[in-house]
């Protein structure tokens, strides 16, 4: 009986653990990600998840137009900003 009391005792710290260290630090990193696409502002200075650098030229609901040079903008998925770059990494 204590044998399966130990290893019940065991699989909960394990669990424990597991929320601590792995899922509450990836649902902080999601929720940052989540607040950064909804702040994003025509203007912004950003870096995408591929690291190409540009300024936010227009936003709509799914898609961001970024302007990397002088009259060249791409079309990137929302999604795929990773930083503001005046933000510190």
């Amino acid at each position: 009986m204590s044998q399966v009391v130990s290893v019940v005792i065991l699989v909960v710290i394990t669990i424990a653990v597991f929320q601590l260290m792995i899922l509450r630090p990836q649902r902080r990193r999601t929720q940052a990600q989540q607040s950064l696409i909804a702040s994003l502002q025509v203007g912004d200075e950003i870096m995408t998840s591929s690291g190409i650098y540009g300024v936010v030229s227009s936003i709509d609901e799914t898609v961001v137009h970024v302007e990397i040079a002088p009259k060249t903008t791409i079309k990137i998925a929302r999604g795929a900003v990773a930083r503001r770059v005046d933000e510190p990494s």
